[in-house]
């Protein structure tokens, strides 16, 4: 197992126990996704609850994380889009898509104007958070340690995500 295979399994598994443990990190839940810049997609906790299966609530709302290798989208090849799962926006191409080998679906650059992003501190280092710019939700975290041409590798939970395929 390389170094970023072991640390991401590492911090996947030991972020909620040490989150009862250590009294500067969130206990359960993590701070609300960013605010929706649609305000079509400014919706309350119950009407996203009604929309999204709990799993993709914890993600896109909470900004939970899934379990690493639990996504089918990690293992996807076909050609297509992956949207948001929350509101559909077109965030990442399949052509941006590689095998980071670390249990997550990650691409080297979003689609033009998908994503904003935000500094977390839930790890206790500073990371950079990226979010659907239309709805808010939490998608996962940029990393600069991907493939050429950007260098950046985005790690999306696949729960966040819808795939199209096609074009």
């Amino acid at each position: 197992m390389d170094r970023r295979n072991f640390l991401s399994s590492l911090l996947a598994r030991l972020g909620a126990p040490l989150a009862g443990l250590l009294p500067f990190l969130p206990a359960s839940r993590a701070l609300a996704a960013a605010k929706a810049t649609d305000p079509a997609w400014q919706l309350s906790p119950a009407e996203w609850r009604k929309r999204l299966t709990p799993a993709a609530y914890a993600v896109l709302r909470d900004e939970g994380t899934e379990r690493p290798f639990s996504s089918p989208l990690n293992k996807e090849k076909r050609s297509g889009t992956y949207v948001c799962a929350g509101c559909r926006l077109p965030l990442f191409s399949s052509k941006a898509k590689f095998d980071s080998g670390t249990g997550w679906p990650s691409f080297w650059q979003p689609l033009p104007n998908a994503v904003a992003t935000k500094t977390d501190f839930k790890l206790i280092l500073p990371r950079t958070e990226y979010h659907c710019r239309r709805c808010g939700g939490h998608q996962g975290h940029v990393f600069e340690d991907g493939p050429k041409p950007t260098g950046k590798r985005y790690c999306n939970n696949g729960v966040a995500l819808a795939f199209v395929p096609g074009g």
